[in-house]
């Protein structure tokens, strides 16, 4: 598979997520009983996002068909992706989803990971020239980037794992909403916090990496996190501090390509991912230093290593088959 995003390879990576956004099992919800009334099935308790293995996924396969279809609106699977939005992106599904947000059980639903990608695939239906399904998806959008401003307050502590609580991916992902929407105050929040969280850090100790359930590299990603949040001229001299020796590719193991043993395994599945997120960073950084920077050429090379080690795996299993693409595409199109 190229390494970059052809009319082609999108086709093919949307027919993927099609037959899985869909797909109501297996299924691992991340939902809490308040009683016996709430033993519901999944596409009961999510009208539109009960897919995909989980919420997240099915949230961020829907991302991947809306930024396949921007760029592709005449591609192979444009016509189809069209009809399941306007089947799914209508207000009385959504409506749904906001009433299961209002339990007070649900309070921390998807912290952060899915709230960042539906920020993420808020921002991406807005750039469609088909407003209907933007329009339809506010709501939801509006519930959470209010949990966002509400919570970050009160975060007194970042979250360095290379799993889905990692709070620099979800501060770097609704960046691009803040953005896109006019938000300023939100976007000088995400500013904030992540200065305070993350802006005294220095030889980030990325000798830990990976771990062995990782799907993101907690060094690449806060570094991805604040070359997205700070201009330039402030991110270039954190970033010298906070990694100092990419140029002799060092940390080692950021560089290496992680090994995945079994496929079958969700967690172990996980590190097909990190190889596709670390080549998404490396490339994303990589564009913010000046021309002839060792370092970028370090990054870059590294990217393609890792992109070649994560593309073979896409559809090898189901544990990885219901999210992995949206990885890829994250790292074709960086």
């Amino acid at each position: 598979m190229p390494h970059t995003l052809t009319p082609e390879t999108a086709a093919r990576l949307a027919a993927v997520t099609l037959a899985h956004v869909t797909r109501a099992y297996p299924n691992k919800p991340d939902h809490v009983l308040g009683g016996p009334e709430d033993a519901r099935p999944p596409s009961v308790l999510h009208p539109v996002f009960y897919g995909s293995y989980d919420w997240h996924s099915c949230v961020h396969g829907y991302w991947l068909l809306g930024h396949v279809l921007r760029r592709f609106p005449d591609g192979a699977q444009a016509a189809a992706i069209r009809a399941l939005f306007d089947r799914q992106l209508v207000p009385a599904k959504i409506a749904g989803e906001c009433a299961y947000l209002a339990a007070p059980t649900a309070r921390g639903f998807e912290r952060p990971y899915g709230w960042a990608w539906l920020l993420k695939l808020a921002h991406a239906l807005s750039l469609l020239p088909e407003t209907r399904w933007s329009r339809a998806l506010t709501p939801l959008a509006d519930i959470i980037a209010q949990r966002v401003r509400d919570f970050l307050p009160i975060a007194p502590y970042p979250v360095r794992v290379g799993t889905h609580f990692n709070t620099a991916f979800g501060l770097r992902m609704a960046a691009d909403y803040a953005e896109g929407a006019g938000d300023a105050a939100l976007t000088a929040l995400l500013i904030e916090t992540a200065e305070t969280w993350y802006g005294d850090d220095a030889d980030c100790p990325a000798w830990g990496e990976p771990g062995g359930d990782d799907f993101q590299s907690p060094a690449l990603i806060e570094a991805e996190c604040m070359r997205r949040l700070l201009p330039r001229e402030r991110f270039l001299p954190w970033f010298d501090r906070f990694l100092p020796h990419l140029a002799l590719r060092r940390p080692a193991t950021l560089f290496v390509p992680a090994r995945a043993t079994d496929r079958s395994d969700g967690k172990i599945a996980h590190l097909d991912g990190l190889n596709l997120s670390r080549a998404w960073c490396f490339r994303a950084l990589a564009r913010a230093l000046p021309p002839g920077d060792p370092r970028g050429v370090a990054m870059l090379a590294a990217a393609d290593t890792h992109l070649d080690a994560g593309l073979s795996h896409l559809t090898t299993d189901y544990m990885g088959e219901h999210w992995l693409s949206t990885f890829a595409v994250l790292a074709m199109d960086a």
